[in-house]
């Protein structure tokens, strides 16, 4: 392989991470658990941009309920950021190898 071409790929791998940073920063999903009762929202940095209790999910006597649904919710949604991470990495590498 001839130095212009691996400083070719070398500039196109490098196009395809900023364009990876720029979807993954715009990049929003939820993350639900109990049926819907609790509804983590994260940023495809996985950070935690929100999330909704229902009140019926609010049991005094059960806090470890409610604590275990919202490990799940972000749980699911932190899931989700490495699936929509993992198709778009795919989806790019396609154009750094030659012939694809």
């Amino acid at each position: 392989m001839k130095m212009k071409q691996i400083q070719k790929m070398m500039h196109q791998a490098q196009q395809m991470q900023e364009r990876l940073e720029q979807q993954m920063q715009s990049l929003e999903v939820e993350g639900s658990s109990g049926g819907g009762m609790v509804v983590a929202r994260l940023d495809g940095k996985k950070n935690l941009l929100g999330i909704e209790i229902k009140p019926d999910a609010v049991d005094p006597d059960d806090v470890e309920l409610l604590q275990d649904m919202i490990i799940a919710a972000v749980g699911e949604a932190a899931r989700k950021i490495d699936l929509a991470l993992n198709k778009q990495m795919e989806g790019m590498a396609g154009g750094l190898l030659p012939g694809t």
